[in-house]
């Protein structure tokens, strides 16, 4: 019964959205008020129609982007709020300023946009009233309602946004599905946008004449999440994820999250964007430097090898002897952390099924928590905590302060938490004793548990690196403790997938999950083998990319500490990559095909580039143009061997070595099919180029 009703909201707004399309309008419209970009070459237009029913259109240097858009909304409690608009205000401003991030792909962010808030009113019935408020960047847009306090709608239970994004051309889409069982945890569709089901966000387009647009949204807070559905002629709707008695329950005044369209002429423009970081509220917390963007190693890829086991007994991986060699391990190599799975009473029999039987602050017999942590302490090394809920998220809540303050009093200043079970089945109880209710991921319930969870644990100065999570929406902007998130497929996947990922999904990350935010993706496999022998369907070089391909302030030396001893060049690169950036850029780069990235390390003269190949072999010229004039540096060089290939014995073709560049100069590289190269720049001093000149 409870499945049935969670699945009612998904039919009732496919109807209802299909009965308030198809009602008849009038041609005629008249364009009300418009804003541009800074640099004027993106334009918002907004229409109100014969029916006064609102639309707006996006143009790029006076070429259509999107073409008429509807907006307005579908109330469970009241009638729809869609026709016989009119306009009662409208102001424009402007702002400019610069902003630091405490930890990121970039240091300092710009913030520049012009803004429009039009205010619209029923012309009869209930005189109801909202704000569209449009912040237009030179890259892109951001929209929001925004809904004043009024007394014909002191409550809104919104069934369905009838917010729409029409493009104006045909177009390729990178998406995968929603509301489906795996929750994120899907391979990258690539369809003409005429073929797209129900998607996640962000979804990523390149318009026929080659215009780059991502679909998404930002500052997701007290709101559920944002899907979209297909509908004709280049539409794609707004469909909220359900929840009950409605997707979205709000008292006025509220404001909705910013719907956003990135665009670029470059696939590398969209990942070089902060449009979705810029439209969330400023540093909630003040000083975080508690927090430090580290690498980790753990007790983790033999779990999913199944040589070890999550569970007590002769296979458990949570011993404190175990847990020892990892710490050893780390501090031998400079890694700050060390993960831990399996540690807590709650593991045994059917977790999956019972996650009401986790304990977070009780370990396991053969696990000495506080004696670890001294251990771990004395040698440098901080513990990583791991609250997995198996969805029971009510019963986690009520354990979590306890278990973060034990934590934050052992020296345990980050954890990764977890949410395993299908979608749609997070179970919630508002009261002890009371039924068990059924929510999804992306609701709006568990829009606001995870917010519960980030500012009580900042509160314990502590970090949090949710897997199985909602989608990031830049709220790591006001809660900077937020570090890392899931929400794709990740590299356990190599382990035991049917099928492991192929060599385009890297690739297609860049493009698509990761324009929402940094990702746990947990790289570094350099035995490239998963269970039972699996290939991984990369080269060695490859696994050495992902660390600065695959954005993340805190990285996973994922692999098993004797496998990195088989491989001392490989390892020697995973040991100096750093985790934290001044700046980003994107060299070359192509949506699922290729992508070439050079980050500048943080407080550091020194760079790093990661470069990522699909299936088929190609050779890539790369400007170093990033490069500091008159300085010159020693380039170390990782890249595919002669021959090497994403199967068999060719995995493991590879080659290191050193040469000097300087800014003007190219690195030319051969990358096999699924492939890739990582490269450290470090200055050289003058002293040293005058002797090693002939």
């Amino acid at each position: 019964m409870q499945a049935k009703t969670m699945e009612m909201p998904v039919r009732v707004s496919l109807l209802a959205i299909a009965l308030a399309l198809a009602l008849p309008g009038t041609a005629s419209a008249e364009q009300v008020a418009q804003v541009k970009s800074p640099d004027g070459r993106i334009e918002v237009q907004l229409d109100l129609n014969g029916e006064g029913r609102l639309a707006y259109r996006v143009l790029r240097d006076g070429k259509p982007v999107l073409k008429d858009s509807r907006l307005g909304f579908i109330f469970r409690n009241g009638r729809q709020l869609l026709r016989n608009l009119a306009l009662d205000k409208k102001a424009q401003r402007s702002a400019d300023s610069t902003w630091e991030q405490p930890w990121g792909e970039r240091r300092f962010v710009r913030d520049h946009y012009n803004e429009l808030r039009a205010g619209f009113v029923e012309k009869d019935g209930d005189h109801r009233r909202f704000d569209m408020v449009f912040r237009v960047f030179d890259d892109g847009i951001g929209f929001r309602y925004d809904v004043p306090a009024q007394p014909a709608l002191r409550e809104a239970q919104i069934v369905q946004e009838l917010t729409e994004f029409a493009v104006a051309r045909p177009a390729t889409a990178w998406w995968i599905p929603a509301l489906e069982w795996n929750r994120e945890e899907y391979l990258y569709h690539r369809t003409p946008l005429s073929e797209v089901a129900v998607v996640q966000t962000p979804i990523t387009l390149r318009t026929e004449d080659g215009l780059h647009l991502s679909i998404h949204e930002a500052s997701l807070v007290d709101y559920a999440g944002m899907n979209l559905m297909r509908g004709g002629d280049g539409e794609l709707r707004a469909l909220l994820t359900p929840g009950s008695p409605a997707p979205v329950v709000r008292r006025t005044p509220f404001a909705t999250p910013w719907r956003t369209i990135t665009i670029s002429e470059r696939a590398g423009g969209l990942v070089e964007s902060n449009l979705v970081l810029n439209l969330n509220e400023p540093n909630a917390l003040g000083d975080v430097g508690w927090f430090k963007p580290s690498k980790y190693v753990g007790v983790w890829w033999s779990l999913h090898l199944d040589t070890e086991s999550w569970a007590t007994g002769p296979k458990h991986g949570a011993k404190t002897e175990n847990t020892k060699r990892y710490i050893d391990f780390a501090a031998a190599n400079g890694f700050r952390g060390v993960l831990v799975e399996g540690w807590n009473v709650g593991w045994d029999g059917d977790w999956f099924a019972n996650g009401w039987g986790f304990d977070f602050s009780k370990p396991t017999p053969d696990y000495d928590l506080a004696a670890l942590s001294r251990y771990a302490g004395g040698k440098g090394v901080h513990l990583i905590g791991h609250h997995e809920t198996a969805c029971a998220v009510s019963h986690y809540e009520r354990q979590m302060d306890a278990a973060f303050a034990k934590f934050a009093a052992l020296g345990i200043d980050a954890v990764k938490t977890g949410y395993v079970c299908d979608a749609g089945q997070i179970e919630r109880q508002d009261a002890a004793g009371a039924p068990v209710l059924r929510e999804w991921h992306e609701g709006q319930w568990m829009s606001n548990h995870h917010l519960r969870v980030v500012r009580d644990a900042a509160r314990h100065h502590v970090a949090i690196n949710a897997h199985e999570p909602i989608k990031d929406t830049g709220l790591r902007r006001t809660y900077p403790n937020w570090i890392s998130r899931e929400g794709a497929r990740g590299m356990e996947f190599n382990a035991w997938g049917n099928p492991p990922n192929p060599p385009e999904h890297e690739v297609t990350l860049v493009f698509t999950r990761l324009l929402a935010g940094p990702m746990d993706y947990t790289p570094g496999i350099v035995s490239l083998t998963g269970r039972n022998g699996q290939e991984i369907q990369s080269t060695l070089a490859r696994q050495l990319a992902l660390y600065v391909g695959i954005y993340s302030p805190i990285q996973m030396v994922a692999d098993l500490p004797e496998h990195y001893a088989a491989h001392p060049e490989a390892f020697r690169f995973i040991r100096d990559v750093a985790v934290d950036w001044d700046e980003s850029k994107v060299l070359a780069g192509e949506v699922g095909e290729y992508v070439a990235i050079a980050r500048k390390a943080r407080g550091k003269p020194e760079w790093f580039v990661g470069v990522m190949n699909d299936r088929n072999p190609r050779t890539l010229t790369l400007a170093l143009d990033f490069l500091d004039p008159g300085k010159r540096y020693r380039a170390q060089i990782y890249r595919d061997g002669e021959g090497a290939s994403f199967t068999g014995d060719a995995r493991f073709r590879f080659v290191s070595e050193e040469t000097t560049v300087a800014r003007g100069d190219v690195l030319s590289l051969w990358l096999a099919g699924g492939g890739g190269a990582a490269v450290r720049l470090l200055p050289v001093a003058p002293e040293a180029v005058s002797a090693a000149s002939p």
